[in-house]
Protein backbone atom coordinates (compact mmCIF):
# COMPACT_ATOMS: atom_id res chain seq x y z
CA UNK A 1 0.00 0.00 0.00
CA UNK A 2 1.26 3.12 -0.62
CA UNK A 3 2.36 5.83 2.13
CA UNK A 4 0.62 8.15 1.02
CA UNK A 5 -2.55 6.14 0.55
CA UNK A 6 -1.90 4.58 3.68
CA UNK A 7 -5.01 4.04 6.17
CA UNK A 8 -4.94 3.25 9.69
CA UNK A 9 -7.81 0.11 10.92
CA UNK A 10 -9.21 1.70 14.28
CA UNK A 11 -6.81 1.39 16.98
CA UNK A 12 -7.05 -1.31 19.11
CA UNK A 13 -9.26 -0.70 22.58
CA UNK A 14 -9.82 2.86 21.75
CA UNK A 15 -13.59 4.06 21.95
CA UNK A 16 -14.09 6.32 19.16
CA UNK A 17 -11.09 5.95 17.23
CA UNK A 18 -11.35 6.63 13.10
CA UNK A 19 -9.56 5.53 10.53
CA UNK A 20 -7.16 8.36 9.42
CA UNK A 21 -4.42 9.02 6.63
CA UNK A 22 -0.79 8.41 6.81
CA UNK A 23 0.81 10.84 4.23
CA UNK A 24 4.33 10.98 2.75
CA UNK A 25 4.11 15.09 4.47
CA UNK A 26 5.50 14.49 7.82
CA UNK A 27 7.06 11.30 9.14
CA UNK A 28 5.05 8.52 9.97
CA UNK A 29 5.85 8.72 13.85
CA UNK A 30 5.30 11.81 14.36
CA UNK A 31 1.68 11.47 12.06
CA UNK A 32 0.97 8.38 14.51
CA UNK A 33 2.24 10.37 17.69
CA UNK A 34 -0.61 12.84 16.52
CA UNK A 35 -3.51 10.04 16.19
CA UNK A 36 -2.80 8.92 19.83
CA UNK A 37 -2.43 12.16 21.62
CA UNK A 38 -5.67 12.86 19.74
CA UNK A 39 -7.36 10.14 21.59
CA UNK A 40 -5.18 10.21 24.76
CA UNK A 41 -6.84 14.66 24.74
CA UNK A 42 -10.11 13.63 23.74
CA UNK A 43 -10.70 10.83 26.11
CA UNK A 44 -10.64 7.72 24.21
CA UNK A 45 -7.76 6.29 26.65
CA UNK A 46 -8.77 7.29 30.40
CA UNK A 47 -5.85 8.28 32.68
CA UNK A 48 -4.04 5.21 34.17
CA UNK A 49 -4.94 3.13 31.01
CA UNK A 50 -3.27 0.68 29.52
CA UNK A 51 -2.34 1.27 25.72
CA UNK A 52 -2.13 -1.00 22.95
CA UNK A 53 1.09 -2.90 22.55
CA UNK A 54 3.69 -2.32 20.08
CA UNK A 55 2.58 -5.00 18.15
CA UNK A 56 -1.07 -4.17 18.29
CA UNK A 57 0.37 -0.67 16.96
CA UNK A 58 2.11 -2.25 13.94
CA UNK A 59 -0.60 -3.81 13.01
CA UNK A 60 -3.09 -1.14 13.27
CA UNK A 61 -0.84 1.55 11.53
CA UNK A 62 0.46 -1.34 8.86
CA UNK A 63 4.39 0.30 10.54
CA UNK A 64 8.13 -1.03 11.45
CA UNK A 65 8.33 -1.48 15.46
CA UNK A 66 10.98 1.29 15.12
CA UNK A 67 8.26 3.56 13.97
CA UNK A 68 5.77 2.77 17.10
CA UNK A 69 8.78 3.14 19.19
CA UNK A 70 9.51 6.34 17.68
CA UNK A 71 5.87 7.87 17.89
CA UNK A 72 5.41 6.63 21.91
CA UNK A 73 8.85 7.97 22.69
CA UNK A 74 7.32 11.41 21.22
CA UNK A 75 3.97 10.85 23.69
CA UNK A 76 6.67 10.08 26.76
CA UNK A 77 8.37 12.81 26.04
CA UNK A 78 5.57 14.95 26.38
CA UNK A 79 4.49 13.52 29.74
CA UNK A 80 1.71 12.16 28.26
CA UNK A 81 2.32 8.24 28.81
CA UNK A 82 4.51 6.52 30.65
CA UNK A 83 6.31 3.15 30.85
CA UNK A 84 6.03 0.38 33.16
CA UNK A 85 8.58 -2.39 32.42
CA UNK A 86 7.07 -5.77 32.20
CA UNK A 87 3.36 -4.77 31.79
CA UNK A 88 3.24 -2.15 28.76
CA UNK A 89 2.58 1.40 28.31
CA UNK A 90 0.25 3.75 30.43
CA UNK A 91 -2.10 7.04 29.67
CA UNK A 92 -0.47 9.39 32.58
CA UNK A 93 -2.45 11.88 34.65
CA UNK A 94 -3.19 14.67 32.48
CA UNK A 95 -1.10 17.87 33.95
CA UNK A 96 -2.21 21.59 34.29
CA UNK A 97 0.11 23.63 33.97
CA UNK A 98 0.86 27.32 35.01
CA UNK A 99 2.46 29.99 33.18
CA UNK A 100 5.69 31.31 35.35
CA UNK A 101 5.90 34.26 33.02
CA UNK A 102 3.02 36.67 34.53
CA UNK A 103 2.27 37.39 37.98
CA UNK A 104 -1.37 35.62 38.21
CA UNK A 105 -2.77 34.19 40.96
CA UNK A 106 -3.79 30.64 40.68
CA UNK A 107 -7.36 30.47 40.51
CA UNK A 108 -7.25 33.26 37.88
CA UNK A 109 -5.07 30.95 35.80
CA UNK A 110 -6.69 27.81 35.99
CA UNK A 111 -10.24 28.97 35.42
CA UNK A 112 -9.42 30.89 31.92
CA UNK A 113 -7.73 27.22 31.07
CA UNK A 114 -10.98 25.94 31.81
CA UNK A 115 -10.41 23.96 34.56
CA UNK A 116 -12.45 24.15 37.80
CA UNK A 117 -10.84 25.08 40.82
CA UNK A 118 -11.70 26.27 44.53
CA UNK A 119 -9.84 26.79 48.13
CA UNK A 120 -10.31 24.74 51.37
CA UNK A 121 -8.71 27.23 53.93
CA UNK A 122 -7.20 24.80 56.60
CA UNK A 123 -6.29 27.65 59.04
CA UNK A 124 -5.70 31.09 59.87
CA UNK A 125 -3.87 31.93 62.77
CA UNK A 126 -1.74 35.34 64.17
CA UNK A 127 1.66 33.72 64.73
CA UNK A 128 4.98 35.59 65.25
CA UNK A 129 6.75 35.54 61.71
CA UNK A 130 9.02 32.36 61.59
CA UNK A 131 12.56 33.28 60.98
CA UNK A 132 12.43 32.66 57.05
CA UNK A 133 10.02 34.95 56.63
CA UNK A 134 11.90 37.87 58.34
CA UNK A 135 14.94 36.64 55.87
CA UNK A 136 12.68 36.78 52.71
CA UNK A 137 10.42 40.13 53.40
CA UNK A 138 11.71 41.71 56.86
CA UNK A 139 8.53 41.06 58.08
CA UNK A 140 8.94 40.62 61.96
CA UNK A 141 6.50 40.35 65.28
CA UNK A 142 3.14 39.06 64.50
CA UNK A 143 1.92 38.05 61.35
CA UNK A 144 -1.22 36.71 59.75
CA UNK A 145 -0.43 32.81 58.37
CA UNK A 146 -2.84 31.44 56.01
CA UNK A 147 -2.64 28.07 54.64
CA UNK A 148 -5.00 26.82 52.23
CA UNK A 149 -5.83 23.28 50.21
CA UNK A 150 -6.05 24.10 46.63
CA UNK A 151 -8.37 21.99 44.48
CA UNK A 152 -8.29 21.83 40.61
CA UNK A 153 -11.14 19.87 38.78
CA UNK A 154 -12.05 18.94 42.32
CA UNK A 155 -8.75 17.02 43.12
CA UNK A 156 -6.22 18.44 45.64
CA UNK A 157 -3.21 20.10 43.80
CA UNK A 158 -1.57 22.04 46.61
CA UNK A 159 -0.57 23.36 49.69
CA UNK A 160 -0.16 26.97 50.10
CA UNK A 161 0.77 28.70 52.78
CA UNK A 162 1.07 32.96 53.11
CA UNK A 163 2.84 35.14 55.39
CA UNK A 164 1.46 38.94 55.14
CA UNK A 165 1.51 41.38 57.63
CA UNK A 166 -1.11 41.56 60.12
CA UNK A 167 -3.01 44.54 59.45
CA UNK A 168 -3.26 43.37 55.87
CA UNK A 169 -3.55 39.99 56.60
CA UNK A 170 -6.72 40.47 58.47
CA UNK A 171 -8.59 42.15 56.19
CA UNK A 172 -7.77 39.26 53.35
CA UNK A 173 -8.38 36.77 55.83
CA UNK A 174 -12.58 37.71 55.96
CA UNK A 175 -12.64 37.55 51.86
CA UNK A 176 -14.05 34.36 50.30
CA UNK A 177 -10.78 32.76 49.95
CA UNK A 178 -12.43 29.52 48.97
CA UNK A 179 -13.25 31.10 45.93
CA UNK A 180 -10.77 33.89 45.32
CA UNK A 181 -7.42 34.30 45.64
CA UNK A 182 -5.22 36.53 47.58
CA UNK A 183 -3.71 38.50 44.92
CA UNK A 184 -7.08 39.59 43.62
CA UNK A 185 -8.15 40.25 47.43
CA UNK A 186 -5.10 42.67 48.10
CA UNK A 187 -5.66 44.72 44.69
CA UNK A 188 -9.13 44.59 44.55
CA UNK A 189 -10.09 44.66 48.72
CA UNK A 190 -6.96 46.05 50.00
CA UNK A 191 -6.22 48.78 47.13
CA UNK A 192 -2.30 47.12 47.14
CA UNK A 193 -0.75 47.40 43.52
CA UNK A 194 1.31 44.08 42.80
CA UNK A 195 4.08 44.52 40.84
CA UNK A 196 6.64 41.36 40.35
CA UNK A 197 7.23 37.95 42.71
CA UNK A 198 11.26 36.55 43.38
CA UNK A 199 10.64 32.45 42.84
CA UNK A 200 13.01 28.96 44.05
CA UNK A 201 11.85 26.22 43.16
CA UNK A 202 13.04 22.72 43.96
CA UNK A 203 11.53 19.36 45.12
CA UNK A 204 11.26 18.06 48.51
CA UNK A 205 9.78 14.96 50.19
CA UNK A 206 6.16 14.88 51.02
CA UNK A 207 5.49 15.31 54.88
CA UNK A 208 2.67 13.19 56.62
CA UNK A 209 0.36 16.29 56.97
CA UNK A 210 1.00 16.76 52.86
CA UNK A 211 0.43 12.82 52.21
CA UNK A 212 -3.03 13.00 53.87
CA UNK A 213 -3.85 15.90 52.07
CA UNK A 214 -2.69 15.84 48.54
CA UNK A 215 -3.44 11.91 48.55
CA UNK A 216 0.18 11.14 47.73
CA UNK A 217 2.47 8.93 48.79
CA UNK A 218 4.93 9.37 52.03
CA UNK A 219 8.04 11.04 51.18
CA UNK A 220 7.05 11.15 47.50
CA UNK A 221 8.57 13.90 45.76
CA UNK A 222 6.70 17.54 45.85
CA UNK A 223 7.14 20.53 44.24
CA UNK A 224 7.94 23.13 46.08
CA UNK A 225 8.02 26.90 44.88
CA UNK A 226 9.02 29.86 47.68
CA UNK A 227 7.56 33.11 46.08
CA UNK A 228 7.95 36.47 47.44
CA UNK A 229 5.60 39.06 46.39
CA UNK A 230 6.51 42.57 46.07
CA UNK A 231 4.37 45.15 45.44
CA UNK A 232 4.73 47.50 42.41
CA UNK A 233 7.27 50.04 44.26
CA UNK A 234 9.24 46.98 44.96
CA UNK A 235 8.83 46.85 48.71
CA UNK A 236 8.33 42.82 49.47
CA UNK A 237 5.07 42.29 51.00
CA UNK A 238 3.55 38.30 51.01
CA UNK A 239 5.65 35.53 51.27
CA UNK A 240 5.01 31.60 50.27
CA UNK A 241 5.32 28.70 50.22
CA UNK A 242 3.72 26.07 47.92
CA UNK A 243 3.74 23.06 47.82
CA UNK A 244 2.07 21.24 44.53
CA UNK A 245 1.56 17.37 43.01
CA UNK A 246 4.69 16.93 41.50
CA UNK A 247 2.73 14.18 39.14
CA UNK A 248 -0.32 16.02 38.48
CA UNK A 249 0.74 19.93 37.97
CA UNK A 250 3.78 22.03 36.20
CA UNK A 251 5.24 25.21 35.68
CA UNK A 252 5.64 26.72 32.41
CA UNK A 253 8.00 29.90 31.46
CA UNK A 254 9.47 31.33 28.20
CA UNK A 255 13.00 32.49 28.19
CA UNK A 256 14.70 34.88 26.07
CA UNK A 257 18.42 34.44 25.33
CA UNK A 258 20.24 37.56 25.59
CA UNK A 259 22.42 39.09 23.51
CA UNK A 260 26.52 37.86 24.17
CA UNK A 261 28.36 40.68 25.54
CA UNK A 262 31.09 41.73 22.83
Amino acid sequence: MSTNMRLIEPVPHATGASRAPLKDHAPLYSQIADILRTHILQGAYQPNQQMPSESELMGAFDVSRITVRQALGNLQSEGLIFRVHGKGTFVSRPRAFQDLGSLQGFGTAMREMGYETHSKVLSVRTVTAPTRVVERIALSGRVTELRRLRFLNRAPISVDVSYLPLSIGQRVARADLANRDVFSVLENDCQVALGHADLRISSVPATAEQRDLLSVDLHAPILFIERVIHTSEGAPLEYEELYYRGDAFQFKVRVERQAAMP
